[in-house]
């Protein structure tokens, strides 16, 4: 049985927070990349992990930052994973290795060529994103997820994963996927109904 891990990312708020992880999310996701419409201060992330039980992973999601930067805002709000989702070249994903935290590089995809990328990196986890000019995630668009091949590291998927095609997702043998915009009533606010629907279409490929 394929026990999928599920990411709910662009979390702003304590009471989507939680609703995600009474649904049965593993990892939830704070994005720290002012860019975007789901952008929350790191202080006030801080004080909704401090609310979490215990248990459950949270990650960061930041793009084109400094190392001093992300450091500052991984010991201020424990993140468990950094979400490093722009240009970041292997190296300076490198320098995280030997911290007490796993990393996630997300890569944009356009082709398979796109994907041969993957080999270049040694985080603790690769994330495949639809590209979009000028976008750095949260596009909820897809890309040709027939492509996705065979990768030796942890793959999640991300990149307009709703509850209708949430089962299509995981197909491919993924670890985990990524949801945020797919569930959303408007960017930043989960709908707590498709956040349900979600986990309920994918309950027998997680029993």
């Amino acid at each position: 049985m394929l026990i999928v891990k599920v990411k709910i990312c662009g979390i702003t708020n304590y009471e989507d927070a939680i609703a995600a992880v009474n649904m049965g999310a593993d990892l939830i996701g704070f994005n720290f990349y002012e860019g975007s419409p789901r952008y929350i201060e790191p202080a006030k992330a801080a004080e909704i992990i401090n609310r979490l039980p215990a248990f459950i992973d949270v990650a960061g999601v930041f793009v084109n930052s400094s190392y001093e930067h992300i450091r500052g805002i991984m010991d201020l709000c424990q993140l468990g994973w950094v979400q490093l989702h722009g240009d970041e070249e292997p190296e300076f994903c490198d320098i995280f290795l030997s911290l007490p935290v796993k990393v996630m590089k997300a890569l944009r995809i356009k082709g398979e060529s796109d994907i041969e990328r993957a080999d270049e990196y040694f985080t603790d986890a690769i994330l495949l994103d639809a590209f979009e000019k000028g976008k750095y995630g949260g596009t909820g668009k897809t890309f040709d997820w027939n492509i996705i091949g065979h990768i030796e590291k942890r793959v999640f998927l991300a990149g307009g994963i709703t509850p209708e095609n949430a089962t299509q997702a995981i197909a491919p043998g993924v670890y985990g996927i990524d949801v945020c915009s797919g569930i959303e009533s408007e960017p930043g606010k989960k709908d707590h109904e498709k956040m349900q629907a979600l986990f309920k279409n994918i309950h027998h490929l997680r029993a």
